[in-house]
Parts: C-alpha cells; sequence; structure tokens
C-alpha cells in the first residue's frame, strides 16, 4: 500500500511505519524544524503530524473500499502535554466512513501509546473513485 501525504509530510520529515494490513503509524523525529519553545515541539508540528496520520488512516480504509480523493472540512485538536524533544509518533482511526463523509480521530504519543500528548478529530468530504 501506498500512503500519498501531502507536502508538509516532507517538511516535518515524517515517515511511514507500516504493518502488513494494519492501519499505518506515522514517525516525526525531533528537529529544529519541530522546534517550538526550547526542548518543546511546536504545537503546529504537532498539529500537522495528527492530520497526516488521519489521512493515512483514512486513504488505509478508503483503499479497502475502492479508493477516493478527501478534502478536510474541520480539524479539532486537544493538547495534552507538551511534546518533549525526542521522537513521536501519531496513528489515526475512521470512526466512520461513509458515502461522503468520513470522521477520523488521531493521536500522537512519544514515550508510551496510552498517554498521548495529544489528540485530533477531523471530518472529511470523500469523492469515491
Amino acid at each position: 500500500m501506498t500512503i500519498g501525504l501531502p507536502p508538509y509530510a516532507e517538511i516535518l520529515r515524517v515517515s511511514v511505519e507500516a504493518e502488513d494490513g494494519a492501519p499505518p503509524v506515522l514517525l516525526m523525529p525531533f528537529a529544529d524544524d519541530v522546534l517550538g519553545r526550547p526542548g518543546f515541539l511546536h504545537g503546529g508540528a504537532i498539529s500537522g503530524l495528527l492530520e497526516m496520520a488521519a489521512i493515512a488512516a483514512l486513504q488505509h480504509a478508503l483503499e479497502a473500499e475502492g479508493g477516493g480523493r478527501i478534502k478536510p472540512v474541520n480539524v479539532t485538536v486537544d493538547f495534552m502535554r507538551g511534546g518533549r524533544d525526542k521522537p513521536t509518533r501519531a496513528a489515526g482511526v475512521v470512526t466512520r466512513l461513509g458515502t461522503r463523509v468520513a470522521n477520523v480521530e488521531a493521536t500522537a504519543w512519544q514515550d508510551e501509546r496510552e498517554k498521548p500528548i495529544a489528540a485530533a478529530r477531523m471530518n472529511y468530504l470523500i469523492v469515491r473513485d
């Protein structure tokens, strides 16, 4: 499966950790490009990573149904704790995949998946292939 992420993913240096058949997990290394206040991730970088994770999860789900194009409608991000100077992972879960609309949740974490640093809820319009 090929995940087509937006160009912003390249700026964040996001890579895809895909397991056979499982929704992808994205990895963003810590670098000066994603630095906010000293020693912490910038909130925009965290939000961007969450959006990329949602896109990857939605593309994964759509591929199983013949594919489609997506357009974001809205994004809500909740920051739970500061992201430190270490690699950050994120994964999305499609909570509803309708004919024209999809709802996706994504979480970002660093050391333990059970302790997320941020979470997001997104809605997308879908144009099926």
